[in-house]
């Protein structure tokens, strides 16, 4: 049988000078697919990681099965989750690896995240004119296209990835490893997912998956929907006197309690019997040590309460609390002193900035409201702990101070952020795990029309979302990837997020909005278990092959 090695001794009797050193590069070209394990090792390899993140979601499962997870629980750790865990985990993984060089490159990521946008709208759109779906469930099944997950798992899969396949690092990164590989694939994701985040609460929510009032086709079925059930309600009220509704009857005369006393002018007040007739009732009166009425008559106040009296101590505010006597009192009194006079500077220095602002020119005045505006509704701790790390990276004097070994900052402030970073991944699972055991519960259908063409939709979602958009981005990834001179197109595990992203199931938070505006919710559940038990296995391995087989023809 012949080798690589005599065929390049034919060659050289042929005359071409060939030399041992070129030996490893003909070998390399003679073996094609020597970057990437065998259809079958990828099998395993992608089936290991797949399951890694089945085994973390099943727990959330069983326990959200139970009834022990309850929703309330599920929302409150997400939360958690994003306020607190999250943005340790992107501030332990980006600020230590990142440099200015690479911060320029990153601006091709929304260019990426545009074409993947335009390219599954498209698709969802031919696909439900050819399911014949009218306005609003074309919507819908645009929702489902355009919204793919791009945080629970394409996270979890890209750290497993990077520590089970070879071939993932960074040649223009010296010493690379599966820990750095995570670390960049984490960065991507989540820029895609902030992309995602802004366009999903906004057109998503109040166009895409709209309620159904919205639509006018629909408006007048809730209008007979809702005259059909005021006519059902009866106006017999089951318990008079409750809420105003019973009427007064002749026999019901209200009587009043007759005149009120006036103190100092009479000992006695008149009452009201039974037959309506003022009977006087005495009351007790106080009488003082010389026999005299003590209301009416001569009182000698003692010379002792009178001088109390008279030397009208301190008032005390309303706010102040009440502190004791001696030098802990004394330092309670500072205390409210000094609370006093801070609130105090705070309220000045307010009026100062409003005065300050008020004077500024209307232009300055609107970018200034429109900055704080962004940042207000856009910015979420992730990306304060992404802008963080930015800073962090592009100063190699902080660098050096929080990751430096053995110094004092590292070994205490970055090596917490670090431990409580590691619980993210992990909880985001279990919170994934959850999520699909709600979603796949029975419910009842309240949509007369998703009994129609619920199966139909399911369909046309899961080949508009998993199938189509990765057939139409495979060819323009691979063409960036060989074409485009940014020096990210050049890392392997970037590659790897993009054909994820392409195929990745439809995002959870779909089936949150889903609740909110009552759209499909049926549907909903059958598309999140359809798409992340059924159909994750073979998809993740489609995709891990085309990015891998997109990497060899780059030359990446």
């Amino acid at each position: 049988m012949s080798s690589p090695y005599s065929s390049l001794v034919l060659i050289n009797n042929a005359g071409l000078n060939w030399t041992p050193d070129d030996v490893p590069a003909f070998d390399v070209a003679m073996r094609p697919h020597d970057k990437h394990p065998s259809l079958a090792g990828l099998v395993v390899l992608v089936f290991e990681a797949v399951l890694e993140v089945i085994c973390i979601s099943l727990p959330g499962y069983i326990l959200a099965r139970r009834g022990l997870f309850k929703p309330e629980h599920q929302k409150f750790v997400a939360n958690l989750n994003m306020e607190l865990f999250t943005p340790c985990l992107i501030f332990s993984k980006l600020a230590k690896q990142l440099n200015p060089n690479q911060l320029g490159d990153l601006a091709v990521i929304p260019i990426i995240f545009i074409i993947q946008t335009c390219v599954s709208y498209g698709v969802s759109i031919c696909v439900s004119r050819l399911f014949r779906f009218g306005k609003r469930a074309t919507n819908f099944v645009t929702a489902m296209s355009v919204f793919g997950n791009s945080n629970s798992l394409p996270i979890s899969l890209v750290i497993s990835l990077s520590q089970t396949l070879k071939g993932l690092s960074w040649d223009r990164i010296e010493g690379d490893h599966s820990g750095l590989v995570s670390s960049r694939g984490i960065l991507y994701l989540l820029i895609f997912q902030q992309l995602g985040q802004m366009v999903r609460w906004s057109w998503g929510f109040h166009i895409l998956l709209a309620k159904k009032d919205q639509y006018e086709e629909y408006r007048d079925e809730r209008i007979e929907e809702g005259r059909y059930r005021d006519e059902s309600t009866s106006s017999e009220v089951l318990i008079p006197g409750l809420d105003g509704n019973a009427e007064s009857s002749d026999d019901e005369i209200y009587v009043p309690a007759g005149r009120t006393p006036v103190g100092g002018t009479s000992s006695t007040s008149s009452t009201v019997s039974d037959d309506g007739i003022d009977t006087p009732k005495k009351q007790s009166v106080t009488m003082n040590e010389n026999g005299n009425d003590a209301r009416n008559g001569p009182f000698e106040m003692p010379a002792d309460q009178l001088n109390d009296i008279m030397s009208f101590p301190r008032m005390r505010d309303l706010d102040e609390p009440e502190s004791p006597k001696g030098v802990w009192g004394f330092f309670a009194r500072s205390k409210f002193s000094l609370q006093r006079a801070s609130a105090h500077a705070k309220e000045r220095t307010r009026l100062l900035c409003l005065r300050t602002y008020s004077k500024l020119p209307r232009v300055i005045r609107l970018s200034l409201e429109k900055t704080m505006n962004f940042f207000r509704e856009f910015m979420n701790p992730p990306l304060w702990a992404m802008l963080l790390s930015i800073v962090v990276a592009s100063v190699p004097r902080l660098q050096e101070l929080f990751f430096a070994k053995g110094s004092f900052v590292k070994n205490s402030v970055t090596d917490a952020v670090t431990l409580t970073g590691n619980v993210a991944v992990p909880l985001i699972l279990v919170v994934l795990g959850a999520n699909l055991a709600n979603n796949t519960k029975e419910s009842e259908v309240k949509d007369s029309e998703e009994t129609k063409i619920g199966s139909r939709l399911l369909i046309a979602s899961l080949i508009s979302r998993m199938v189509l958009p990765t057939l139409i981005m495979a060819p323009i990834l691979a063409l960036i990837a060989k074409h485009v001179p940014v020096s990210i197109l050049d890392d392997p595990i970037f590659i790897v997020v993009c054909f994820l992203l392409t195929g990745a199931p439809s995002a959870l938070q779909l089936a949150q909005i889903c609740q909110i505006n009552e759209v499909y919710e049926g549907v909903m559940s059958k598309i999140l278990f359809q798409s992340y038990v059924v159909w994750i296995l073979p998809s993740t391995l489609a995709l891990v092959m085309l990015a891998l087989e997109t990497l060899e023809w780059a030359g990446v």
